[in-house]
């Protein structure tokens, strides 16, 4: 397993963690792939989604790898009139992550992140440890703490 930036960041935060990994199929990168990989249920393993708001501010969203974000939902919750997805040949120049590998902890910038309210309902939730094919299992509010983040309703559910 490749040693990644997000569990490096989490070592010197003290945060406790683990890891997992995956093989990787490059012709389905979804989110559920992945936890079927991992033999996890989808609920459990979050996604991380950049969108852009007004005078190009920037915004990550963590949720269920089943669910789609609703933009107005979010919109709401950052106090934007609207958002629009981050195009994917824009994601690592901005996050210095690829998708599929995206994510929420170690981004190039620190960009106010939300997560889907229904991280509480778990004790440890995985996200994208920075590549594709590994990811972290961590506590939700331990992510929410480390990010300066905020559990919101964010899917269409």
């Amino acid at each position: 397993m490749t040693i990644t930036n997000a569990m490096r960041l989490l070592k010197q935060a003290n945060i406790p963690f683990e890891t997992s990994e995956y093989p990787v199929d490059e012709s389905d990168l979804s989110g559920v792939h992945a936890a079927q990989m991992l033999g996890v249920e989808p609920d459990r393993v979050f996604k991380t989604l950049v969108a852009r708001g007004g005078r190009n501010a920037l915004y990550v969203f963590v949720i269920p790898v089943a669910e789609e974000l609703d933009l107005k939902k979010c919109a709401g919750a950052v106090g934007e009139k609207k958002l629009e997805m981050v195009h994917v040949k824009e994601l690592l120049g901005l996050t210095g992550y690829i998708r599929g590998g995206c994510s929420p902890i170690g981004m190039k910038k620190k960009y106010p992140t939300y997560i889907d309210e229904i991280a509480t309902l778990f004790e440890r939730i995985y996200v994208s440890a920075g590549l594709c094919g590994q990811q972290l299992i961590l506590n939700p509010e331990d992510l929410r703490a480390y990010t300066d983040g905020a559990f919101v309703d964010l899917t269409k559910r």
